[in-house]
C-alpha cells in the first residue's frame, strides 16, 4: 500500500510538472524573439544584482537656481576650439569655419587653401596679409558670436541659416560671397529602401521620405538640430514640407508630431547616425554631400537625395572691419574662389549637385523658435526616464569631480521637468543618491542635493553600477507606461572591481537601454566600449568644454 502511495505521489508530482512546463512553453511559444531577450536579461539582471552591495543615501534638498545660464557663460574658452592655420602676417584675420572644410584629411580644404594663401605673399597696402582658421561647428560658432564670447573677423558657416540666426541677435554682417565650396546636404537611403519607395510613390525626394517615415515605412534618423547644419537644414525642411508658408503653424506642428513618431532617435553626433544605420536600425538618414563623396562604402550602399537649403559655405564679414581687413577678407574669398582653389575644392568633393537648387529662405526668429518647438516635441510628450552613473573613485578625485559636478549642476535647465530622473554613485560599491522621480521643482532640488553630497574615494565598480541602475529603469518604466530607458555614464573610464562589461552587454543590449557616457580625462576606447552596446554616443568632455557638451547631449535626448 505505501509502495502505491508513493508511486501515485511520484505520478502527480510528473502531472504537474508536466502541466506547468506545458504553460511555460506555450506562454513562450507565443512570445517575440525581442520579448524573449527581454526576459532573458532580467534573468540575467537579477542574478548580478545578488553580489552587488547597494546602499541608499539619505536625501538632501540644495536650493535650485530657477535663472537660465548665460549663453556667455556657459561656454568654454575659444582655445577648447585652436586654430588649424594661424597666420602671423602684419594684417591677419581670423575666420571662424564649419568643419567639413577646416577638419583633418578629407575635410581640410580650407585649410589647405589658407596655408598656401599665407606663403603666397600677398599684400595689403604693401604689409604682408595672412588669415586664421578656426574649425568649429556651425551652431557653437553662432553661439560664440551672437554671446560675444568670442567674435572673429569672419564666417563661412555650412549654410545661410546659421547666418540669419546670428542676424536675430542684431549682429551686423556684411555678406563677401554666397559661397567659396559648393555643396548640398542630402538623405542617403539604403539601396533596397531607395527601390521600394521608388516603386511605390514614382519618385524619392523629402516628401516621399517623410511620407513614407509617417506612414512607418522606414525608420529615418537625423542629427541634433541645435549644433548640426544638416540636422537644422532636415528640422526647419521637414516643418516647410507641412505647411510651406508657416513652419510653426498648427499643421506644422501636428505633421512633424505623426513623423517623429517613427524615427527612433536623433543622434548627437553623425558618428551615431551611420553606426545605427550601418547595424540595420536605421533605413535612412542625412549627410553633407562632399562627406558622402569621399567614403567609397557610403556611395556603394547608399542613394544620395539633396533636400532643403544647399550648403555653399557663404563667407560673411562680422562687425565693422577697417578697411585694410575688408580688403584682406575680399582678397582671401577670390583666392579660394580661383581656378586653382575651385580644382582643389572639387578633390576634395565640393562643387557638386549643381542642378539642385532651392531659393527658400528663413528669418532667424522662426529658426530660433524652430529649435525650441523641436526641443519639447521630439519625444511626443512620452517622458524619458534616465539615471546618471557617477564615478566617484579616487581616481575622479580632483579637478574631475568638481567639474562633473558643476557640469551636472549647470546642465540641470536642459531636462524637461516631463522626464523621469535619478541618480546613482558607485565607487567600491554602489550608492542610489537619488531615486527616480519627475523632474519637478522638488526632484530637481533633491538633484541639486545629491550631487552637492558627491565625493571621491575608492575603487571602480562601473558595471556594478549600471546594473542597478539598469534595474532602477527597469522597474520605474513598468509604473511609467509607453516611456523611454536611457543611462548617462560620467566617468574617468576605468574599471577594477565588480561585473565585466560582457556580463552588462547580456543585460543592456536585451533591455535595448542607451548608454551615453560622458568621459573626464578618460580612457574614451572603454567608454566608447560601453556606449557601442546600444549605438549611444560617447563624448570626451574636458575640463573646459564639458558643460557646453551636456547641453547639446541633453538637448538632444532629455
Amino acid at each position: 500500500m505505501n509502495q502505491q502511495r508513493k508511486m501515485m505521489m511520484i505520478l502527480i508530482i510528473i502531472f504537474i510538472v508536466m502541466i506547468a512546463g506545458g504553460i511555460y512553453f506555450t506562454q513562450n511559444l507565443k512570445k517575440s524573439s525581442s520579448e524573449k531577450s527581454y526576459d532573458k536579461a532580467i534573468s540575467y539582471l537579477d542574478k548580478y544584482l545578488k553580489k552587488i552591495k547597494v546602499e541608499q543615501a539619505d536625501l538632501k534638498k540644495s536650493t535650485v537656481s530657477l535663472g537660465e545660464t548665460k549663453l556667455k557663460d556657459e561656454l568654454p574658452d575659444i582655445s577648447e576650439y585652436p586654430l588649424t592655420v594661424e597666420g602671423k602676417g602684419e594684417i591677419n584675420i581670423e575666420i571662424f569655419s564649419s568643419p567639413e572644410k577646416a577638419g583633418e584629411d578629407t575635410d581640410g580644404w580650407l585649410n589647405e587653401i589658407a596655408e598656401k594663401f599665407n606663403q603666397s605673399g600677398q599684400t595689403v597696402n604693401g604689409k604682408k596679409a595672412t588669415v586664421s582658421i578656426r574649425s568649429i561647428a556651425s551652431g557653437i560658432a553662432v553661439d560664440y558670436i551672437s554671446s560675444q564670447k568670442y567674435v572673429p573677423e569672419a564666417f563661412t558657416p555650412s549654410n545661410e541659416l546659421w547666418i540669419e540666426m546670428i542676424r536675430s541677435h542684431k549682429v551686423n554682417l556684411t555678406q563677401i560671397d554666397d559661397g567659396i565650396a559648393p555643396n548640398a546636404a542630402g538623405m542617403l537611403l539604403s539601396s533596397s529602401t531607395y527601390d521600394a519607395l521608388q516603386e511605390k510613390y514614382g519618385k524619392v525626394d523629402l516628401g516621399v521620405i517623410v511620407e513614407a517615415t509617417c506612414n512607418n515605412e522606414i525608420a529615418m534618423g537625423y542629427t541634433n538640430p541645435y549644433a548640426s547644419s544638416t540636422g537644422m537644414n532636415f528640422l526647419i525642411s521637414t516643418l516647410s514640407y507641412f505647411d510651406q508658408e508657416n513652419p510653426l503653424s498648427t499643421n506644422a506642428i501636428s505633421g512633424f508630431q505623426k513623423f517623429q513618431e517613427n524615427v527612433p532617435f536623433v543622434s548627437y553626433i553623425t558618428m551615431q547616425m551611420r553606426t545605427a544605420a550601418e547595424s540595420g536600425s536605421l533605413d535612412a538618414f542625412i549627410l553633407e554631400y562632399q562627406t558622402y563623396s569621399n567614403d567609397a562604402t557610403l556611395k556603394r550602399d547608399y542613394q544620395f537625395i539633396p533636400f532643403g537649403v544647399r550648403h555653399d559655405s557663404p563667407m560673411y564679414a562680422i562687425g565693422e572691419l577697417s578697411s585694410e581687413k575688408q580688403e584682406l577678407l575680399k582678397l582671401f574669398t577670390q583666392y579660394c574662389t580661383s581656378g586653382e582653389s575651385k580644382k582643389i575644392a572639387t578633390e576634395y568633393g565640393f562643387y557638386n549637385n549643381p542642378d539642385y537648387t532651392n531659393t527658400t529662405s528663413y528669418e532667424g526668429d522662426i529658426l530660433i523658435s524652430a529649435q525650441k518647438l523641436w526641443k519639447e516635441e521630439k519625444d511626443l510628450g512620452k517622458p524619458i526616464i534616465a539615471v546618471f552613473v557617477t564615478d566617484v573613485s579616487g581616481s575622479m578625485s580632483g579637478e574631475p569631480l568638481v567639474q562633473l559636478k558643476q557640469s551636472l549642476i549647470n546642465s540641470m535647465q536642459y531636462i524637461n521637468s516631463n522626464n523621469h530622473i535619478g541618480l546613482v554613485s558607485y565607487s567600491t560599491d554602489v550608492t542610489i543618491n537619488l531615486p527616480i522621480n519627475e523632474f519637478n521643482l522638488n526632484q530637481k532640488s533633491y538633484f541639486n542635493g545629491a550631487v552637492e553630497s558627491l565625493y571621491a574615494n575608492g575603487q571602480t565598480a562601473t558595471f556594478d553600477a549600471i546594473m542597478v541602475a539598469a534595474d532602477m529603469l527597469v522597474k520605474k518604466q513598468a509604473e511609467v507606461p509607453d516611456s523611454k530607458m536611457m543611462m548617462f555614464v560620467l566617468s574617468d573610464g576605468e574599471t577594477n572591481r565588480g561585473h565585466s562589461i560582457e556580463e552588462a552587454s547580456n543585460v543592456i543590449k536585451n533591455l535595448n537601454i542607451p548608454i551615453y557616457t560622458i568621459g573626464y580625462n578618460a580612457n574614451i576606447a572603454a567608454l566608447e566600449k560601453i556606449s557601442s552596446i546600444n549605438e549611444a554616443a560617447s563624448i570626451d568632455a574636458n575640463s573646459g568644454n564639458v558643460i557646453n557638451e551636456l547641453k547639446n547631449l541633453f538637448n538632444s535626448n532629455l
